[in-house]
């Protein structure tokens, strides 16, 4: 699974830090930290965070590869 910010879309709302913790961090106010390339077992949580997210500035996608972790 590959997962993309727009972090000019994202406003550091954190709704994502609270979906899915172990895959999204807040370093400071705004820099948000993310996991680029969770394996499919986290995929409920990332979902989670991309319905979460207010600004919708989250996209999970297949991996192109068709490769998991």
């Amino acid at each position: 699974m590959k997962v993309v910010v727009d972090l000019n879309r994202c406003q550091a709302y954190a709704q994502c830090v609270y979906a899915a913790p172990r895959h999204f961090v807040l370093h400071g106010r705004e820099a948000l930290i993310y996991d680029p390339s969770p394996d499919e077992a986290a995929r409920a949580e990332i979902e989670r965070a991309v319905h979460a997210c207010p600004v919708r500035a989250i996209t999970a996608l297949p991996d192109p590869a068709g490769e998991t972790k």
